[in-house]
C-alpha cells in the first residue's frame, strides 16, 4: 500500500434519489502525525513545489517551464521512490499525487534540501485529476505502488484498480507510456491482472501475461518490508498504453 496506513472505513452513505452516484474513493482521508517541520514546509514552499487541486486543466509544460517527459506517482506516500526518480532522471519532470499531508510536507522538505526543480505535488484524488485536470496523452509513466488492497470483500469495491480508473488512466497516457504497479497482497494482484488483462487500452509487458521481476529502481518500504516478515508475497506489473 501507499505509506498512509491501512484501514477499515465505514461505507459511505447513500446519494440522495435522482442525484449522479459519485465515484467510490479509494481512501479515506486521515490527518495522522504531521510534524512541526513538514507543517512548516507545507506553508513555506506550497508556492514553490504544490499545485493548486482546482481550477482550470494544468499546464505541464507552463508548470515546469519547459517541454519534457512527465511520470506521474499516485499515493507516493512517504515519497522515497519518487524522491529518488526526480534526482535521478533530471530529464524527467514529476507530478506526485497524495492525500495524506504529512507525506506531502516530507517530499516538500527533502525536494527542497535536494534542490529539485522537476517535482511537484498535488494534495488530491487521482481520480479526478487523470479524468479532469491533465491534458490528453499528457503523461509518459504512471507508478502506482502498494496502493491500499482494501482485504475485506465488502469494501474490495473502493480498490484504486478498476476499470472506470484505468479508462482514465489510458486517457491521460500517451500511446506507448507505461504504468507500473506493486502490491503485496496476492488477491489484489490477482485482481489487478485481471482489471489490467481486460483493458484493451494496454498490453502487459511481460511475455508470460503474469508479472514483472522485481525493477531495480524500486525502493523497499517499511510497508512491503513488513509484508515479506508476513510471508506477503510482492507482484510487480508494467502495463503499456497501447494505439486505441
Amino acid at each position: 500500500m501507499t505509506e498512509a496506513a491501512r484501514h477499515d472505513a465505514a461505507e459511505p452513505g447513500a446519494p440522495a434519489e435522482g442525484a449522479p452516484m459519485p465515484h467510490i474513493r479509494s481512501y479515506v482521508r486521515r490527518e495522522g502525525r504531521i510534524t512541526g517541520a513538514q507543517e512548516e514546509a507545507l506553508e513555506r514552499l506550497w508556492p514553490r513545489y504544490g499545485i493548486d487541486p482546482a481550477g482550470a486543466q494544468l499546464d505541464p509544460a507552463a508548470i515546469f517551464g519547459r517541454r519534457a517527459p512527465l511520470a506521474v506517482e499516485i499515493g507516493f506516500g512517504s515519497g522515497d521512490h519518487l524522491l529518488a526518480s526526480a534526482q535521478a532522471r533530471p530529464d524527467t519532470d514529476f507530478i506526485g499525487i497524495e492525500v495524506h499531508r504529512p507525506g506531502a510536507g516530507r517530499v516538500l522538505q527533502q525536494a527542497d534540501k535536494l534542490g529539485l526543480n522537476n517535482l511537484r505535488v498535488v494534495c488530491a484524488d487521482a481520480v479526478e485529476i487523470l479524468r479532469e485536470r491533465l491534458p490528453e496523452g499528457c503523461i509518459d509513466e504512471v507508478v502506482i505502488f502498494f496502493p491500499d488492497p482494501w482485504p475485506k470483500k465488502r469494501h474490495q469495491k473502493r480498490r484504486l484498480i478498476q476499470p472506470a480508473f484505468v479508462t482514465g488512466l489510458a486517457r491521460a497516457l500517451r500511446p506507448g507510456g507505461r504504468l507500473r504497479l506493486a502490491t503485496d497482497w496476492a488477491d489484489y494482484a490477482r485482481h489487478m491482472l485481471e482489471v489490467m488483462s481486460a483493458a484493451s487500452q494496454f498490453a502487459n509487458a511481460s511475455a508470460e501475461g503474469g508479472a514483472i521481476p522485481r525493477p531495480a529502481d524500486r525502493p523497499l518500504t517499511r510497508f512491503e518490508s513488513r509484508g515479506l516478515r508476513l510471508g506477503h508475497e510482492v507482484a510487480d506489473f508494467e502495463f503499456i498504453r497501447i494505439k486505441s
